[in-house]
């Protein structure tokens, strides 16, 4: 039996899913430790290894020298193991396994060594369950969702925000409570206008409204948009047609360089970090959009998005914002060719390649995550009058700056020789 082709009922579309490749020069993604003590890792000359902790424990308690372990770490005396593995287990003990055939060391969880410098205090990067580096598909959509709140605040009148979301009214709350946005800064701003920028709305199912909880999270409409962690960050090596090799997802441990400036720009160095990071990131993630759940929120007028295509211009906008910012600041910040570190040692704050990176007009990148991207990243703090960005800078922060634009500070990446050669967070999109 022939059936006519007009009544062929077709699917319809729920979901708008696209894998993207992400790139970047270098990340570093914090993980829920902070940081780590000296006896948590163990740094050569070349790598900086993390053990497995439970594996390593055996194999000392196996060759009888666990409670010389334990009393290296409780006396907080000889904070380098390097002496107490090599008598153990010898010259090779970074490769060894228990019997149980486990590393003591395993591959993913070193990485090379970027600095000569005496580390302390180690920032590890986020791992998956099995150790591997990657990036949260929660850090990915935390940024996005910044994104969002910026282009809406920055274009509301297009989407007839209420006289509460307006810029203005923002900052005239924000002055008359200045004061008590120390005791909860990371919160401060859910009340003031981002929960109602992304929760004041309805949803509506076959024309009624939806039965059921009516939370901030239920209206919140992010809700239609799903990213999913990245692929696992794994070292790729590539051989160029010249014989050259290049390193895709290398992990490096690097001294990030906090720098500052006295009045005038001249170029201050205020704090070394030791941090666990990734150069020349390349790896892919899925963002989702359920298009289906996207149509019941009202009113509609008020999301600034109906596709994906949508949702990646929005990035791209916020991005050139913070370039622009960027761009100026690194113009402003003179070199110190003569500085000292905090050790008194000689450094050559010169910021060549930093204004060299910033030098073309147009953003390339997409987006700005992870660690190190600051105010100007996880806020909406660009859009503010800069005489209220100091003040809520100095309310949020211990060391105050009145007198210096906010934020003052940045984060740079030091190579081995400790010439500053990068800044972090940079991410490119690119649909596969």
């Amino acid at each position: 039996m022939m059936v006519a082709s007009n009544l062929i009922l077709s699917k319809p579309e729920v979901y708008e899913t696209k894998q993207i490749q992400l790139t970047s020069p270098i990340l570093h993604i914090g993980s829920a430790i902070s940081k780590l003590s000296p006896f948590e890792y163990v740094a050569t000359n070349k790598r900086v290894y993390l053990p497995n902790p439970e594996v390593l424990a055996r194999a000392f308690q196996q060759r009888g020298r666990l409670n010389e372990y334990i009393r290296r770490i409780e006396s907080q005396e000889d904070q380098d193991l390097t002496s107490l593995l090599e008598t153990t287990f010898g010259d090779n003990w970074h490769n060894k396994k228990d019997s149980n055939e486990e590393a003591l060391f395993p591959k993913h969880t070193s990485s090379l060594r970027w600095t000569q410098q005496k580390i302390t205090d180690l920032r590890p990067m986020i791992r998956n369950g099995f150790g591997q580096l990657y990036i949260p598909g929660s850090s990915i959509k935390g940024a996005i969702r910044t994104a969002i709140a910026y282009h809406l605040l920055k274009h509301a009148d297009k989407y007839e925000l209420s006289r509460t979301q307006q810029l203005s009214e923002i900052e005239k709350k924000l002055h008359e409570t200045i004061g008590q946005i120390r005791q909860r800064p990371k919160f401060a701003d859910d009340k003031l206008f981002m929960d109602a920028l992304f929760s004041e709305f309805n949803l509506i199912y076959q024309g009624k409204n939806a039965l059921g909880k009516t939370s901030l999270q239920n209206l919140d409409f992010m809700r239609v948009i799903q990213v999913t962690d990245s692929e696992p960050l794994i070292e790729i090596r590539v051989t160029h047609k010249k014989g050259k090799p290049h390193f895709y997802n290398l992990p490096v441990t690097a001294e990030v360089i906090i720098i500052s400036h006295w009045e005038g720009g001249k170029a201050k160095y205020k704090a070394p970090i030791y941090t666990e990071m990734v150069r020349s990131v390349k790896t892919k993630f899925t963002i989702s959009l359920n298009k289906t759940m996207l149509s019941c929120f009202t009113p509609k007028n008020k999301i600034p998005f109906e596709t994906i295509d949508d949702i990646l211009t929005i990035c791209q906008e916020f991005a050139q914002d913070q370039w622009d910012e960027e761009h100026f600041y690194w113009k402003g910040i003179k070199n110190t060719l003569n500085a000292k570190d905090t050790n008194q040692q000689p450094i050559s704050l010169n910021f060549d390649n930093i204004r060299d990176f910033y030098q073309p007009e147009v953003c390339s990148y997409n987006l700005r995550i992870g660690w190190a991207s600051g105010m100007n990243g996880t806020t909406v703090n660009l859009l503010f009058d800069p005489e209220l960005r100091k003040e809520i800078r100095d309310n949020c922060s211990p060391r105050k700056a009145p007198d210096f634009e906010a934020p003052k500070s940045r984060r740079v990446v030091a190579l081995s020789s400790r010439e500053i050669k990068f800044v972090p967070g940079w991410v490119k999109f690119q649909e596969v």
